[in-house]
């Protein structure tokens, strides 16, 4: 059930536990910093608030605000990244503008990233603009989010692996430098790095093209019983009313526009929202179970609800509703991701959590 979502550890020691990094909404404060949350032991749907349900990483650059985080390991040597939407909704600095229009068409193209070499002690922030090709002309896009990767061990032939990232953006045409085309809208792009850094980082073109909005995209990835990888992709139609929709690939390649996508289900969660519509959850987080086969898709309920909770045994079918007394999880808890822990890393963490 491992994925390149969750990868064993280095040491080759047994995961056990789980670490949700994710954002809070806070009109009335300065929320859109990143938080820590961890696993009540191994079970994925339990989790207790790190460092006192206070921050852990903050931004002084760019709107210094942070929304819809991720962490991924890196298999070659460990070291964890966290990589974040650089925008602040609430307070700083709207002297430029505000509203979702206009950050979509004029907001930062720069994410956040950190690393760390024990889930403790962090180094960072530092920005990727990914905007920004390796000889300084510029891909014509408006503000970048919701980023995400995957690890591909043979991106670019065996022993040449590399990070595929994806993200959010709205993309205009070359002979719009003002981004005002009416008719622009939100696709997923993608990338490769190695590192998160600008020197090694390539822009890649587009991942979902719908024809309309389509926004926040999260995947994992699954072994197949005959040897490669069936990758699953949860997306939100912001364009045709299906909400969340899943699909899936068995293509090793599932990057490139020639991968064939072949559509799940929609209007998932939708019924976490009090008038069931599908239109009212976002921010979709899979992970996978690395000890049972089972499978977690988190929902957004916004405007301030937070995440609840789907699950399945077997995603080809499509994700179910889980039980809300089987989920723990602090008020207002958005748009986050989850990393697969080892017992020595469970173990190092758990005493800075904290049980309600």
């Amino acid at each position: 059930m491992l994925s390149d979502k969750v990868h064993k550890d280095v040491e080759g020691t047994d995961p056990y536990g789980y670490l949700m990094v994710h954002f809070i909404e806070d009109p009335q404060g300065y929320a859109e910093r990143l938080y820590f949350d961890l696993s009540r032991g191994d079970d994925p749907l339990s989790w207790d608030p790190l460092y006192g349900g206070r921050p852990l990483l903050t931004s002084h650059l760019g709107t210094t605000g942070l929304r819809d985080p991720y962490m991924v390991r890196d298999p070659r040597n460990g070291r964890v990244y966290v990589m974040a939407t650089d925008l602040r909704v609430f307070g700083g600095d709207q002297s430029q503008g505000s509203g979702w229009d206009h950050w979509s068409r004029h907001g930062s193209t720069k994410l956040m990233i950190w690393s760390t070499d024990d889930l403790i002690h962090w180094s960072g922030p530092w920005p990727l603009d990914v905007s920004l090709h390796q000889d300084g002309s510029r891909v014509p896009l408006g503000m970048a989010w919701a980023p995400e990767c995957l690890w591909v061990p043979d991106y670019e032939g065996p022993g040449q692996g590399a990070f595929v990232l994806y993200w959010s953006s709205r993309l205009f045409d070359q002979d719009d430098p003002d981004h005002a085309d009416p008719s622009a809208y939100d696709r997923v792009l993608w990338g490769a790095t190695t590192d998160f850094t600008q020197e090694h980082f390539g822009y890649g073109g587009v991942l979902i093209d719908t024809g309309r909005n389509a926004i926040d995209t999260t995947m994992v990835q699954r072994p197949l019983p005959g040897g490669g990888l069936r990758t699953y992709r949860a997306t939100k139609d912001n364009g045709y009313g299906r909400g969340i929709w899943l699909d899936s690939t068995d293509d090793p390649r599932w990057w490139q526009p020639q991968a064939r996508w072949t559509t799940i289900q929609e209007r998932i969660g939708a019924n976490w929202c009090a008038d069931g519509n599908p239109s009212g959850v976002e921010g979709p987080a899979l992970y996978a179970d690395h000890a049972r086969n089972r499978w977690y898709l988190l929902v957004d309920v916004i405007p301030s609800v937070g995440y609840r909770p789907m699950v399945s045994d077997d995603p080809d079918a499509g994700f179910d509703y889980a039980r809300e007394q089987d989920f723990h999880l602090r008020p207002h808890t958005k748009h986050g991701g989850v990393l697969s822990l080892t017992r020595q890393e469970y173990e190092r963490l758990r005493p800075l959590a904290q049980q309600d």
